[in-house]
């Protein structure tokens, strides 16, 4: 692996949640560069400060920004409290106290929690698909408890998250767990599993959303992608006596033949990773164009629910496609929502 560095000045902070948006000087030339303190601790107008520069460079989904590994002087960790490493043998590796450990004020819940007791969990792979799911579970249900598990997937500082911190800060979101090499949750887990019962037993979730942060890692092949970890979670909602229901992921103008109609990522979690059926709701817009995938199709009729999107306060995109340039992604995930939505309904 191959990594860019370069020493940079800082001229200007912008402070939000866990993060720090920076203009720094780099070889003489403006640049912008993103900072976590809890990493790396706080910067400020004036500090040195040595960037990895690979994503600018390379130009990819998260390029136009450096990323902060270290401030001149100063040293930092990811808590002062805990056993457990994130970003395990690396530069920048971190304790973090887990739900699960000894010193956890969870440790006992946690130690007995073996079930998930039919908790619905909704399981996608794309990190866009958060802000439509939980804005209209939330509206439809605004008294039950939405937790939000991020994996290592893509980004793992849960702080990089734009849709998070405004879903945060309206409300719609209860509580956020990281889990793997993810950081930065309102809970830290060791895995999946662990990660599933502490929505449950310590956040006491009425329904859990496990997806990716930022910045799914994909190839042209069949296998190589980190969207494939859906099949992964939805069979760990299995083996804890869940309710596992999967976001299908559709599009109508992804460039790519792959993606057009029912993804081939979700074809291949649903036909080859997951282990036994699971619930997979779909947009009535889509019946008749979806082959069968051994599984308990739910068809939902979204056309409603897409016009209340289009009406929100919010942002919606994916892949930088909006509500109107791509809505049948939208469809996908909101046949999903609607789904959950009548099952906490029916439990209220």
């Amino acid at each position: 692996m191959e990594c860019s560095v370069s020493w940079g000045v800082v001229q200007a902070v912008t402070d939000f949640a866990g993060k720090q948006e920076l203009e720094v000087e780099v070889c003489s030339q403006g640049a912008r560069a993103l900072n976590y303190p809890e990493l790396t601790g706080v910067c400020q107008v004036g500090d040195q400060v040595l960037l990895n520069t690979t994503a600018e460079l390379l130009g990819l989904g998260s390029g136009g920004w450096h990323y902060v590994l270290a401030i001149y002087g100063r040293e930092r960790s990811l808590s002062h409290r805990g056993h457990i490493m994130k970003l395990r043998y690396t530069p920048l590796q971190g304790r973090t106290l887990a739900v699960e450990e000894e010193e956890s004020p969870y440790h006992a819940v946690m130690a007995q929690a073996d079930s998930l007791h039919g908790l619905p969990v909704a399981v996608g792979s794309l990190h866009s698909m958060l802000a439509p799911f939980v804005y209209l579970m939330a509206k439809e249900n605004p008294s039950k408890r939405i937790v939000y598990l991020m994996s290592d997937g893509a980004a793992l500082p849960l702080m990089f998250s734009q849709s998070v911190r405004e879903l945060k800060e309206r409300g719609l979101l209860h509580q956020t767990v990281t889990f793997g090499h993810a950081f930065g949750g309102d809970l830290e887990a060791v895995n999946i599993y662990s990660a599933l019962l502490a929505a449950k037993h310590v956040a006491q979730a009425d329904l859990a959303v496990v997806l990716m942060g930022p910045g799914v890692v994909g190839t042209s092949t069949t296998w190589g992608t980190t969207a494939l970890e859906q099949g992964i979670f939805l069979n760990a909602v299995l083996h804890l006596q869940g309710n596992p229901i999967a976001i299908s992921r559709l599009s109508e103008a992804d460039p790519r033949g792959r993606h057009r109609g029912l993804s081939h990522h979700t074809h291949t979690v649903l036909t080859r990773v997951v282990e036994r059926p699971v619930l997979v709701p779909l947009p009535t817009r889509l019946q008749n164009q979806v082959e069968r995938l051994g599984h308990h199709i739910v068809w939902e009729d979204t056309e409603a629910s897409f016009a209340s999107l289009c009406e929100a306060d919010l942002h919606f995109s994916t892949m930088g496609r909006g509500l109107k340039d791509d809505p049948l992604f939208f469809h996908g995930v909101l046949a999903a929502a609607q789904y959950c939505s009548g099952l906490l309904g029916t439990e209220s």
